[in-house]
Parts: C-alpha cells; sequence; structure tokens
C-alpha cells in the first residue's frame, strides 16, 4: 500500500473512532445542558475545567509533538530499547508535575478563578472556586492519556486511542444522569475526573504489549531525554501563547451576562466536532510520515504529504464552515434545546457558532501546518506567528465586543484564526517551496465555489421545511434533510469544480471503503 493510501486508511479509521467520540460528545453536552442549561452553574463547571485543560494542553502538546519524532528516530535506528527507556522516564516526569500542578491549584483555587475569571462575584465565584478543586486533578489521568495515545499512534496503532475518546464521553454522560442527579454540578465534576482516568486506563494493556514498561533506573540526562526537553521548550512555549487566547476569550467574557461563557462553550464543541472528526485524524495519521520522510531528508515526498493533506482540510472544512453558518440556529436548537437550554441559550449559543464558523478553516488548516513545521524539528516558528496572533486576537476582541458581545469575541478568534494559518502557511511555504506550486489557490477557490451552491440548497430546503419544526422530530427531519441536499449538491458540484484533486480524494475514499483498487 502506498504511503498516501496508507494516511488515509489510517485517517479513516482514527475519524471512524472519532464520529463515534463525537456523536457521544455532543451527547454529553446535550445532556449536560438540559440538566443545567447556560447557567452560573455550567459558567462555574466549564470554567473550572479550564484550568487544568489549559495546563493540560501546553505541557501535554509540547510532549506530542517531540515524543513522536524523537521515539520514531531511535525506533528507525532500530534502539527500541532506548526508544522505551526515553519515554519511561518522560511517562514518570509528568505524572509528578500534573501531581504537584494539582496540589498547588487546588490551594491556590482563589487566585486562579480570579485570574482567569476576573469578572465573577459572589454565587459563580465561590462556585468556580469548588469545582476547580474538584477538578484540577484531572491533569494526572489527562498527561498520562495523551502520553499513551501518542505512544501507540507512533506504533501505528491508531483505533484504540481514537475509541478512547468515547470511553471518556460514556463516563460523563453516566455521571451526569448519576451522581449530577444527585450532587449537581460537584456530581458532574466528580465525573470528569472518573472519566479521564478510564480514558488513560484503557489504553495501557495495548501500550504494554507494544512493549512499555518502566525502565529503572530513570535517566534524566539521557540525550533522547534532554532531546526531548530541548525541542519541547519551544513548542511549549507556543502553546502557552496559543492558549493565551483562550485565556483573552474567558477573561473578556467573565464581564458579560450570565450565560455568555456557557454558550461560547457549548458553541465552541459543535465547531469542534469537524475538526476533531476529520482534522485531528488526518494529523494523528499523517504526522508519523511526515517526521519519518523528515529524518529522511526526502523533502519531495514531505511536500507530497502536506499537499494532499491540505487539500483534504480544504475539501472537507470549508463546506462544513459554510454548513454550520448556514445552519446554525437549527442546529443548536436541535442538539441543545430542552429542559434548562431555553430559547435565550439557543439565540446566544447559535451567535457564537456563526461567528466561530468563520475561522474554521483557519483553525483546521492550523493544525495541520503546524504539525508540517514540528516533522521538520522547527517548533520556534510557530511560537512565534502564535505571538503575534495573540495580540491579533485581544485586539479584535476589545474592538468587537463592544457591538457584538460574545459574539465579537468568537468572532475576533475566528479572524485571528485565519491570520494564523496564512502566516504559517507562508512561513512553511518558504521551508517547502512545492507547496507554493501544488495550485492550492485553485482548488480553494473550487471548493468554495461549490460550497456556495451547497448552502443555497441547505437553506432552501430549511426553510421549505421550517413548518414542521415544531417538535423534535420535525427539527430533525429539517436539519437532516436540509444536510443531506447539501451534501449531494456539493457532491455533485466538487466533481466538476474540483479537478483532479476532487478525484483522487474521492477515489481513495472509494478504495480504502471497497478494499479494492480502482
Amino acid at each position: 500500500m502506498s504511503t498516501g493510501k496508507f494516511i488515509f486508511k489510517a485517517t479513516l479509521l482514527i475519524a471512524f473512532f472519532n464520529l463515534m467520540s463525537k456523536v457521544l460528545g455532543l451527547a454529553r453536552e446535550s445532556v449536560i445542558a438540559r440538566l443545567f442549561g447556560a447557567s452560573v452553574y455550567t459558567d462555574a463547571y466549564q470554567t473550572a475545567l479550564k484550568m487544568p485543560n489549559m495546563l493540560f494542553f501546553i505541557v501535554s502538546g509540547a510532549l506530542a509533538t517531540v515524543v513522536v519524532p524523537v521515539f520514531t528516530e531511535h525506533a528507525a535506528r532500530g534502539e527500541k530499547g532506548e526508544a522505551w527507556k526515553i519515554f519511561s522516564t518522560v511517562t514518570v516526569a509528568v505524572v509528578l508535575f500534573y501531581f504537584a500542578a494539582a496540589v498547588t491549584g487546588m490551594a491556590a483555587a482563589p487566585l486562579l478563578v480570579k485570574l482567569v475569571a476576573p469578572g465573577f462575584e459572589g454565587t459563580r465565584e465561590l462556585l468556580t472556586v469548588e469545582l476547580a478543586r474538584i477538578l484540577l486533578p484531572l491533569m494526572i489521568f489527562a498527561g498520562l492519556a495523551s502520553l499513551f495515545s501518542n505512544l501507540l499512534n507512533a506504533s501505528n496503532i491508531f483505533g484504540l486511542p481514537a475509541f478512547s475518546n468515547s470511553v471518556n464521553n460514556i463516563f460523563i454522560i453516566a455521571s451526569a444522569f448519576t451522581l449530577g442527579k444527585i450532587y449537581g454540578i460537584h456530581g458532574l465534576a466528580l465525573g470528569t475526573v472518573a472519566a479521564m482516568a478510564a480514558m488513560a486506563l484503557v489504553q495501557l494493556p495495548a501500550l504494554c504489549k507494544k512493549g512499555f514498561g518502566l525502565r529503572w533506573p530513570l535517566e534524566p540526562g539521557h540525550p533522547g531525554v534532554k532531546k526531548v526537553c530541548s525541542l519541547a521548550l519551544p513548542s511549549l512555549l507556543s502553546l502557552s501563547v496559543n492558549q493565551a487566547n483562550l485565556y483573552v476569550v474567558g477573561v473578556l467574557a467573565s464581564w458579560l451576562p450570565v450565560g455568555s461563557i456557557s454558550a461560547l462553550g457549548y458553541a465552541d464543541k459543535l465547531i469542534q466536532f469537524p475538526v476533531s472528526l476529520f482534522v485531528l485524524a488526518l494529523g494523528t495519521a499523517v504526522f508519523p510520515t511526515l517526521s519519518m520522510r523528515a529524518a529522511e531528508g526526502d523533502r519531495e515526498a514531505l511536500t507530497g504529504a502536506l499537499l494532499k493533506s491540505l487539500k483534504a482540510v480544504i475539501i472537507t472544512m470549508v463546506p462544513a464552515s459554510v454548513g454550520l453558518m448556514s445552519l446554525s440556529h437549527p442546529i443548536v436548537k436541535l442538539i441543545y434545546k430542552g429542559g434548562a437550554f431555553d430559547q435565550r441559550a439557543v439565540e446566544m449559543t447559535a451567535a457564537a457558532l456563526l461567528f466561530y464558523s468563520v475561522g474554521l478553516v483557519g483553525q483546521a488548516a492550523g493544525i495541520l501546518l503546524t504539525r508540517g513545521f514540528y516533522s521538520l524539528q522547527d517548533t520556534a516558528t510557530p511560537l512565534k506567528i502564535g505571538a503575534a496572533t495573540v495580540l491579533v486576537n485581544l485586539a479584535l476582541s476589545l474592538a468587537l465586543i463592544g457591538y457584538l458581545r460574545h459574539g465579537g469575541l468568537a468572532l475576533a478568534s475566528s479572524l485571528a484564526n485565519l491570520f494564523y494559518m496564512a502566516l504559517l502557511m507562508r512561513c512553511l511555504g518558504q521551508r517547502v517551496p512545492g507547496l507554493r506550486r501544488g495550485g492550492l489557490l485553485k482548488f480553494t477557490l473550487a471548493v468554495l465555489a461549490a460550497s456556495g451552491l451547497m448552502a443555497a440548497a441547505s437553506c432552501a430546503v430549511s426553510r421549505a421545511l421550517a413548518h414542521l419544526a415544531g417538535g423534535l422530530a420535525g427539527l430533525a427531519v429539517q436539519v437532516s434533510l436540509a444536510i443531506a441536499a447539501g451534501v449531494v449538491v456539493y457532491a455533485a458540484s466538487i466533481a466538476v469544480l474540483g479537478g483532479k484533486e476532487a478525484s483522487f480524494f474521492w477515489r481513495s475514499a472509494r478504495e480504502v471503503l471497497t478494499g479494492r483498487k480502482e
């Protein structure tokens, strides 16, 4: 099987399990929305959850970008034992770091809440402090789950790490119906920590079969460990910069009316659905290949893999962005409305979804382009671009929040994502010149045209069936048929307008799904 077909097959495998996880994730958010609405409780829960998540994404994200290339480099030289020795040391260091951070954070929870949500007062502030103390230990299990996933991926095992996300969602849903109904939002927080522990543990048997086991004594002075640390530092700073965007949104939203943070969170979950379903799957599948091609010095193969991956992102994320903008209101109403989630919450969340959708392509392409830099072991360039993006996001947020409230924060985030993508593409094109000659602009224009036709069809069907949406079943019919009409029109349009790239995409999909080479 060719490299391209292997990547595509691995992407579809990960996408399948990610689809399962994301469907369960939407079910999770729907359950939480119906139980707690867009309220003081969900504002406090989402803000408290952001504290461990921000540190987790920074540290584990940085390690993920460098552990795989370093592990692959040693394995390619036949030094698998050395590779596992490095991983053992990194694993213990991660656990100790997160444990210390959790204990410190629990003690300083009131100060942390003031830092991330200075606009919170009274009940919202006290509740956030209580929930933060419950949720902070989540970092320990999240760090382990991330390391386990990346090492399994480096060993070309993609299904189980992707499935572990479903385990996480199942535990949270179960805890919402049990602990959540008994202990309220505090019970949901406890269940969230247990869910992350389950996510880590479910991957451990497969990892042990591949050879993982703590190698004693640990060797913090091992050249491979030192290389991981030296490469991770710029990535750590880069991801800190990226998390600064979320920090900006959270701080500014804390001054807005109750429910604004929840609305942004619910909308972001819908935006992350297509990103996690396909782009993260593609990035996970292609990253070991990019790292290998870069290590071998094969720039032509590296360029080819990057170009095909970018075109796959464009052909899927552009229509997803346009579709979410076109159907934002009925989609939010279908997924969330009911119970404590009232019409006010629907309107607030739909507005946030509309504006977040503008930058979906920038967010998606940014993930893949960053992986391209990391495969070249260049973690400094994304850091510099990320720092500039934070300043752009802050300026736009301050400019738009007065006019559009929480919607202005979502739009500022989207425009910053597009800015981030453009700068990454320009700089990576200088390192990998073949990207500039890959016909991306012409292909993107064809996809935009097809997406416009898709949006017209979806909106027409949605309006025609709006009178049926009196109940949940009618709304489901309206949204489903509107999406189906859009998909049909888009598939037909891109087949005509997309040229050989679109043909390659659909042909590869058919070959993988049928198991026959065409």
